[in-house]
């Protein structure tokens, strides 16, 4: 109880010390609690939309996909028949058959994508009795003949629709207008995407292209009959097998199934982020109660010789660990709920519609937030704490302060070069592996190590890179930054873990950017190399037919390019397969992506039964050129073709893509299997790359889902791609980096607290405020700038060696972005000068009698 009442008294007198701790506790659980939150609200989000959508037994083909998009960009059917028999099964309330496709694009009059801009699926199908579940039609009616369509209140709100506005439907099978005459409302929250309903035999015409089918068939229970009893008399009815049948629970868990799995990547890729904000958050914890610790040397020394033990006293920083943890971690889970909410509102305005009327929050999350945020604090606290309890009373009384272990320094270093050696070894083992998959794990473990190893050596390194930065910094500053070069040199210990915290957040910043402008170099040297194409055309869904005879009939053209991902499943003369498919495109192909063959020509792989085969397939499945290869079209038959060709996989574009003609496809897959184009390309005639670009252009006005490009807006496309990637990561990096901000603050306002006595005596004897200050701000810069050299050059070395095993996937030039990396050192200077801000301000403002007779 002593020792409670001690920590408690000693936590509330330190509290102003111990606040920006809270503030790392409090922002590194309220991510985690934030990201957990968010992601069950999702989660809330689709069960209800799903549940709602599905009804009591689901009907479908026994190949359908819950994504609702087969290969050949029809959804699979069954035919009116099965309805028939599902109405006259026992237990049946009603029966409907339903139509429904994601493989559409709807635009209005000018030709303006309404769907969602957060690549949610636009849905296209009919109004049925099952809709009226989650939807109510608030405006106008239901279509009732070709010419009507209806749409949901969100997308209508979105792009200012209106009865009476006419829209053009796109589809594989065609083209199709309609005027709309009802807008219907969510009873649940749409999460985003865009709904467009017609009548039933408008569906089946020019979505399935056949009338008399559909895609599902929604039965109700009747009063007394549950959804399994029902499944089983439907199977019983329409024969076992021959469809797939499911419950409502059945049809919501195979759709929430494909979501899950995204918004675990979501999920986890969040929570790694806020582990790593955690991991710099003990550093500002270490460095907090280090510093505490060192500041009450008498004040412990005199509770040793009144009779405290050592463990009392380590318990007694312990507990005000348990407190700082408690209270950081309280107030994180509450900042969570509210960062969940900022994110849902973010994502709303972005287009994906989320609700705080699903805002979940589980049980479990308070509980691990709580759980992870003291765990880690008094993990952090342990070192101090024990340090504390090894103070002995004559020692304290004598104001020697904390005890100096040389040889745990000593050991401590040995630890850290053995680790940072093991991590070279590592990186350097990863960057000469003959394999990527078994480079990234070695890759993984040099990363660790070196970081560990760099954390653990970073009070070694302080003397001598601190004393570097300083000959080029501080020198101009005269005495004054003599000074801040000792005040930073005076505790290695402290400025390396200070130091350490920022350099985290700057070596993966580093490490990232290394990565992506080596990726950029690497595709835009390989499409100089080997794309000869003008013009690429694609979208997020397959060029429907009706937009490839738009592109083919475009005037100024020498050649268009079909090319297809075809599902196939290919077996070598050993006997031994894969499934990974092929690729049908023309023969113009081969000017169009220049490819290097290890052997035999790839021109001959368009002939005729021929095929080509990637090196690696080659070696891994012991094929040569001549041999045969069984293919088993999906939905066609079998073929025998002969291997004309095997490319060199040593490339990004294309690895492991095999080849034959658009004719030797046709021959085995029948024409309502074929799928719509993946992509396609065209080359103009000599002299008219602009107009024919302009040409191009304006022919795929009335098809905005699809982009054309030449080469350089596809590199510019590329580079914008992964620099939004890159920005996304450096916002989540930047949690990490203001936690070690706050590291930097806290360092300098407990040193300040530290010095009181030494800065009253140096402002007696005639040093200025202002010169004061500078060197607290000096102190600063000189701190941030020697994590940032460690972290930067860590980071360049990670990236490097990620870069070679990228190499390996074709990605082969390294590029350092110096201009990122420069400007991250320099902006390091800045965050020095701004973490020094406030204890500056407090050090000027000290009196000057007060400051020298502190004890």
């Amino acid at each position: 109880m002593t020792v409670l009442k001690t920590s408690m008294r000693n936590f509330f007198a330190h509290k102003g010390r111990m606040a920006l701790s809270a503030v790392a506790v409090l922002l590194s659980v309220a991510f985690v609690c934030g990201t957990l939150v968010f992601t069950d609200t999702m989660n809330t989000t689709f069960d209800k939309l799903f549940a709602a959508t599905s009804s009591d037994v689901t009907v479908s083909p026994k190949t359908a996909k819950s994504d609702n998009t087969p290969q050949n960009g029809r959804p699979d059917s069954l035919p009116a028949s099965v309805l028939e028999r599902a109405k006259k099964t026992q237990g049946v309330k009603y029966a409907e058959g339903a139509v429904s496709s994601m493989n559409v694009t709807v635009v209005n009059s000018a030709n303006k994508n309404m769907g969602s801009s957060t690549g949610a699926p636009t849905i296209a199908g009919n109004w049925t009795r099952n809709d009226l579940r989650s939807m109510e039609i608030t405006s106008g009616h239901a279509p009732r003949g070709p010419t009507e369509t209806m749409v949901d209140a969100d997308t209508a709100d979105k792009h200012h629709l209106k009865l009476g506005d006419e829209l053009r439907t796109i589809a594989v099978t065609g083209d199709f207008k309609a005027r709309i005459v009802g807008i219907a409302t969510f009873k649940v929250t749409n999460p985003g995407a865009a709904v467009v309903y017609f009548d039933t035999a408008t569906a089946q015409r020019e979505l399935l292209g056949a009338t008399g089918r559909f895609t599902h068939i929604n039965l109700s229970a009747a009063t007394g009959v549950t959804n399994d009893t029902l499944k089983q008399n439907v199977i019983s009815s329409i024969g076992a097998g021959a469809y797939k049948v499911q419950t409502q629970k059945e049809y919501a868990d195979e759709n929430r199934s494909g979501v899950g799995s995204f918004m675990n990547v979501i999920k986890y890729a969040m929570l790694g982020f806020a582990g790593i904000a955690f991991l710099v958050g003990i550093f500002l914890i270490i460095n907090t109660f280090s510093m505490l610790v060192a500041q009450r040397t008498r004040e412990i020394g005199l509770m040793r010789a009144i009779g405290s033990s050592r463990k009392q006293v380590n318990r007694s920083v312990l507990v005000e660990a348990t407190l700082l943890g408690v209270f950081g971690s309280i107030l994180g889970v509450g900042a969570g709920v509210g960062l969940a909410v900022g994110l849902m509102k973010l994502m709303s305005a972005a287009g994906m519609d989320l609700s705080t009327r699903d805002l979940t929050v589980k049980a479990t999350t308070p509980v691990i937030g709580l759980v992870l945020g003291v765990v880690v604090t008094v993990l952090a606290a342990y070192l101090p704490a024990r340090r504390a309890g090894k103070v002995s009373p004559m020692a304290a009384l004598r104001d020697a302060g904390t005890p100096a272990d040389g040889k745990a320094g000593l050991v401590r270093g040995i630890i850290g070069l053995v680790l940072t050696g093991a991590g070279t070894f590592a990186l350097f083992t990863a960057a000469n592996a003959d394999k990527a998959s078994d480079g990234s794990l070695v890759l993984g473990a040099g990363v660790v190590l070196t970081l560990i190893g760099f954390v653990i050596i970073g009070p070694l390194l302080a003397g001598g890179v601190v004393r570097v930065i300083s000959a080029v910094l501080l020198r101009f500053f005269g005495p004054v930054g003599r000074m801040a070069e000792r005040n930073a040199l005076r505790n290695p210990r402290r400025t390396g873990a200070t130091g350490a915290a920022l350099m985290i957040g700057l070596a993966l910043v580093a490490c990232l950017s290394v990565v992506g402008s080596s990726m950029v170099a690497s595709a835009t040297d390989e499409l100089d190399k080997t794309v000869g194409t003008d013009f690429i055309i694609q979208g997020n869904q397959r060029i429907v037919p009706q937009a490839a005879k738009a592109i083919e009939t475009t005037p100024g053209l020498e050649h268009v390019t079909h090319y297809r991902d075809i599902e196939a499943k290919i077996v070598a003369p050993d006997g031994s397969s894969d499934s990974d498919g092929v690729t049908a495109a023309d023969p113009t192909y081969a000017q169009d992506l220049h490819r290097k063959t290890t052997a035999g020509e790839l021109t001959a792989a368009y002939g005729k039964d021929s095929m080509s085969v990637g090196s690696k397939f080659a070696t891994k499945h012991h094929v040569k050129l001549g041999d045969t290869l069984t293919v088993a079209f999906k939905g066609g038959s079998t073929a025998k073709l002969k291997v004309a060709a095997i490319t060199d996989d040593d490339v990004a574009i294309d690895q492991g893509a095999r080849y034959l003609s658009t004719e030797t496809m046709r021959k085995y897959l029948p024409a309502d299997r074929i799928p719509p184009d993946q992509i396609m390309f065209a080359s103009a005639r000599n002299g008219q790359e602009k107009q024919a670009y302009a040409a191009l252009k304006k022919s795929m006005e009335q098809y905005p889902q699809y982009q054309v490009r030449d080469q350089s807006d596809y590199k510019q496309e590329l580079k914008d791609q992964i620099g939004q990637l890159l920005n996304m990561v450096y916002g989540l990096l930047a949690l990490a980096i203001v936690v070690a901000v706050l590291g930097v603050i806290n360092t300098l306002a407990l040193s300040v607290v530290e010095r009181t006595r030494e800065i009253g005596l140096m402002r007696a004897i005639g040093m200025s405020r202002r010169q004061l200050r500078r060197m607290i701000r000096l102190e600063s810069v000189v701190i941030a700038l020697f994590g940032a050299l460690l972290g930067l050059g860590l980071g360049m070395g990670w990236g490097a060696t990620a870069q070679k095993l990228l190499a390996l996937e074709g990605l082969k030039v390294l590029e350092i972005p110096w201009p990122t990396i420069i400007g991250v050192f320099i902006g390091s200077a800045f965050v020095g000068l701004f973490a020094a801000l406030i204890p500056a301000f407090r050090a000027g403002r000290m009196n000057v009698l007060n400051a020298i007779a502190t004890d």
